[in-house]
């Protein structure tokens, strides 16, 4: 009964996030525990060599999810939504959507999978000092300059795909702080675009004659906590094609996945850091400075408050770990067995608990793609191991689950051992996590940091999306995001915790020590085994 209550009196909040092959929506109650939900899958597509989404698939995917979820509320609690506490939009960061002054998309939305922006990344990078991703907003817009695209002088407002849903829904052209910061570099404190970039942008482009400057089509910064809008009318037809959802409800700031990811794992406070580990793998660190210089290993970004967060972000995490994991399942069918996916890998995994430390010789690459970390533009997945190697099934399993991680930490360790930056604790969340106390373990040694996983992390960034709308909407008078999170949502979660073991610890770096020179085998075989079209 409380639930309906809260749903009847609109003390609820709904996230949407719009992931790369799923738009998922979450709704919470006043305990900001998820009490709905509906998703709608969906697939990029390439057009004339761009990866992108159309508006149609925009629009009908953000359509669907809403519907589902709200069915949802309607089966669960015999309830017609119509009335929302507030609402958040969330999406995968950075891309390109540019509008002309009809708002018209002037160009396909180009996604952060594209990279063809090297050039411009390049330039960018030297020019500010400053790493600028070839995902990056700047740089697909620096790009289409430089290729002297004739869409660029009609452009009267840029954005990424969350960013545009918003404006779409509220009529307000801003944007949430962590969104913002892969459009633009942030200066963390003023909370705004920092202005001697935007100032040598607009200097580096004055030739051009553009009839705008680069603030005229960005769009406005907000922090976690501001109202950023209001659903239109128009806004909620869009939303909802029944009709039945009123329009005037709140919007919090739109955000990129990277920062609900933060507010869904309660890491967003200084010195603390989370690492989302599936196909691939990304650990954001919340810094309390700035970093000494520019590495183009790190992509500098923020939590959706504003503090400055470190983001390490590696293209393969479990896909080889799961290609062997399917081989042994092939294997198990030859023979007649029946196949438990889940008792499979949970065996495997707690197999590799058994094996030596620095996995007794063998070595293996997880690569099915390049890293830019460890300067590969293309992969080979790759076992190598010395002739004298202890060669069983669990260090066979250890070696893939340390090359899961090891590459994460060749960025980590920039931070650690250049910058001397610490963490005092780790959120994990992802695939590597479901076998409880393994990927745990494997990450804390690789990171030497306290590990924690809790159950509801699992809920994702739709959830996280949906805590910002609450935040925005309930939070007391000066609560910050982070006491809102810790006393209002995580208070009592505790999670599952697990501390770097020593002999671990020693083990992954003696791991590495053989990992790091053999790349060269790696890049060896990038340029002699080539890839059948």
């Amino acid at each position: 009964m409380g639930i309906r209550e809260d749903i009847l009196n609109a003390k609820t909040a709904l996230g949407i996030e719009f992931g790369s092959t799923r738009i998922k929506a979450v709704l919470v109650d006043s305990t900001n525990a998820p009490i709905a939900s509906g998703s709608h899958e969906w697939e990029n597509r390439l057009d004339n060599g761009i990866w992108t989404y159309t508006l149609e698939d925009i629009w009908g995917g953000l359509q669907d999810a809403y519907a589902d979820m709200a069915a949802d509320v309607k089966k669960q609690y015999d309830v017609e939504l119509e009335n929302i506490g507030a609402i958040g939009f969330s999406a995968m960061m950075h891309g390109y959507m540019a509008f002309g002054k009809e708002d018209e998309l002037l160009v396909p939305f180009r996604t952060w999978r594209n990279t063809i922006t090297a050039e411009a990344s390049e330039k960018l990078f030297k020019e500010f000092n400053y790493n600028i991703p070839q995902r990056w907003s700047i740089a697909h817009l620096y790009q289409a300059i430089l290729n002297e695209e004739e869409h660029v002088k009609d452009i009267t407002y840029f954005t990424t795909l969350a960013g545009y849903i918003h404006w779409q829904l509220t009529g307000e052209k801003n944007l949430g702080i962590g969104d913002a910061s892969g459009m633009f570099p942030i200066d963390c404190s003023k909370k705004d675009y920092d202005e001697t970039m935007v100032q040598k942008f607009d200097a580096l482009v004055a030739d051009k004659h553009f009839p705008w400057k680069l603030r005229d089509i960005l769009p406005k910064v907000l922090v976690a906590g501001e109202k950023a809008g209001a659903l239109t009318e128009e806004g909620a037809k869009k939303l909802d094609v029944s009709g039945k959802l009123k329009s005037g409800i709140l919007v919090c700031p739109a955000e990129g996945d990277a920062g609900t990811g933060m507010a869904a794992t309660n890491s967003v406070k200084q010195r603390t850091g989370n690492v989302s580990a599936g196909t691939s793998i990304f650990l954001m660190a919340v810094l309390e400075k700035d970093l000494s210089k520019a590495y183009p290993e790190l992509d500098m970004v923020t939590t959706p408050d504003g503090s400055l967060v470190a983001m390490v972000h590696c293209n393969t995490c479990t896909s080889d770990l799961n290609a062997w994991v399917g081989l042994f399942r092939e294997f198990m069918e030859t023979m007649g067995m029946e196949v438990d996916m889940n008792n499979l890998y949970g065996t495997l995994y707690n197999k590799a608990l058994e094996g030596d430390k620095d996995c007794g010789g063998l070595v293996s690459y997880n690569y099915f793609s390049g890293e830019p970390i460890s300067g590969l533009e293309e992969g080979r997945p790759l076992f190598v191991r010395t002739p004298n190697a202890h060669f069983n099934l669990a260090n066979f399993m250890r070696s893939h689950l340390y090359s899961s991680v090891a590459t994460l930490k060749m960025g980590m360790d920039i931070l650690t051992q250049q910058e001397n930056v610490e963490l005092d604790r780790l959120m994990g969340h992802g695939g590597l996590f479901k076998t409880k106390g393994v990927g745990q373990s494997i990450m804390a040694a690789a990171m030497n940091t306290p590990v924690t996983v809790m159950e509801t992390a699992g809920e994702g960034g739709a959830w996280g999306i949906a805590l910002l709308a609450s935040y925005m909407k309930n939070k007391a008078e000066g609560q910050t995001l982070d006491e809102y999170l810790s006393k209002e949502v995580f208070a009592g979660q505790e999670g599952s915790t697990m501390a770097p073991d020593a002999a671990d610890v020693k083990g992954f770096e003696d791991f590495m020590a053989s990992y790091v020179p053999v790349l060269a085998a790696e890049k060896a075989a990038v340029e002699t085994l080539k890839v059948n079209s």
